[in-house]
């Protein structure tokens, strides 16, 4: 299902992520990746990160479950695996997809420098990897994901056009994901990029495995070391965080602020109808997992990914990975008809169940 979103304007799509040590051109060798090209009888391994945040196992699984299906006329098999949330666990599953000899490997980090071996293990034994959503270091093929740098200026333009006037009165806090995951560090990048200098942040702290615990805990240190009157919004890089945060901010008595999000889970999406929480990103992952598949069968089966990819980006240790970048949309109160409900991410009454129903009619979302 490909997404009808108006989207942000995205920067040129051949991003560079800072490509060093002896590097391996990666869009040269598409074709040795596999043995002999296969048909539809393939094997994708799919690994997920984690089961935390809603996304993985409402959207990307089953999405990219049912386009490898489409590709294939029903005879690809995936064969998926979680780490929930442990590196560790990951690199077991990798290596398990190896001696099961998948015929491609999708792979979401949970540390996207840990993972690197295990995906030297899989080129090695012949298995091609895409890297989704994160991209992982080691011999990549392929990765696809939205454009992480301008993720995060859409949450800064956003909280900034929040804030109006008052950016110059108090302080904000940034709450960045995890530092293991080089889309954090994106994010962090766009969103300073567009608050520096035209707002004061008062703290800032890099989310360990993004929980939404971690981000109470945080929070709830901001709040007593700036006080509770000194705090005009919060960066959150995630709803998941958001959550957290807005938890925190109720319990010291702090209200109407903006706190920014990323992702468009329900929660987020009701906590926006409700004005607790400003914005979210919406992601298009209809679009995001029907590229990873389309790459994925495309490696299996020895075809070259010119007609999938046509951009490029640098890895820590891959040079010229064959990538899509997909668009983002800023989602606001003003725009959840526009965006996750003309999607058929969620309907009008999964956002307006229960107690949100008052606050959907208030804003006419009917």
């Amino acid at each position: 299902m490909r997404r009808a979103a108006v989207a942000i304007a995205v920067g040129a799509m051949a991003v560079s992520l800072a490509a060093c040590g002896s590097a391996k051109e990666s869009g040269d060798n598409a074709d040795s990746t596999g043995s002999a090209k296969k048909g539809d009888d393939i094997k994708v391994g799919l690994l997920l990160p984690e089961n935390a945040t809603a996304r993985y196992e409402k959207f990307d699984r089953p999405l990219i479950e049912k386009k490898v299906r489409e590709l294939t006329n029903g005879k690809g098999e995936v064969v998926y695996a979680n780490a929930k949330q442990d590196a560790s666990t990951q690199n077991q599953q990798v290596d398990t997809m190896v001696t099961n000899k998948v015929d491609v490997l999708i792979v979401d980090a949970v540390d996207s420098k840990a993972i690197a071996g295990s995906v030297k293990k899989a080129k090695d034994a012949g298995i091609p990897v895409v890297a989704y959503d994160r991209l992982a270091e080691g011999p990549i093929d392929a990765y696809t994901s939205f454009d992480n740098v301008t993720v995060g200026k859409t949450q800064g333009e956003a909280l900034l056009k929040a804030l109006g006037s008052k950016a110059k009165d108090g302080q904000i806090v940034m709450m960045n994901g995890s530092s293991t995951d080089p889309n954090a560090a994106q994010f962090k990048q766009g969103a300073h990029s567009v608050l520096d200098g035209k707002v004061k942040i008062g703290r800032e702290y890099d989310t360990k495995e993004w929980k939404p615990e971690n981000a109470n805990a945080n929070m709830e240190g901001a709040i007593s070391a700036l006080g509770k009157d000194k705090i005009v919004g919060v960066y959150s890089a995630n709803d998941g965080m958001a959550g957290g945060i807005i938890t925190a901010l109720k319990a010291a008595g702090i209200a109407n602020i903006p706190v920014t999000g990323q992702d468009a889970e329900l929660s987020g999406v009701q906590r926006i109808v409700t004005g607790e929480q400003y914005m979210s990103v919406y992601k298009p992952y209809p679009q995001e997992a029907d590229v990873a598949a389309e790459m994925a069968v495309a490696l299996a089966q020895g075809k070259s990914l010119d007609s999938i990819a046509k951009d490029k980006v640098d890895s820590p240790t891959t040079k010229a990975i064959p990538s899509v970048l997909v668009p983002v949309v800023s989602l606001t109160k003003d725009n959840i008809k526009d965006t996750v409900i003309k999607d058929g991410i969620y309907t009008v009454n999964e956002i307006c169940a229960g107690k949100y129903k008052a606050a959907c009619d208030k804003i006419g979302l009917k």
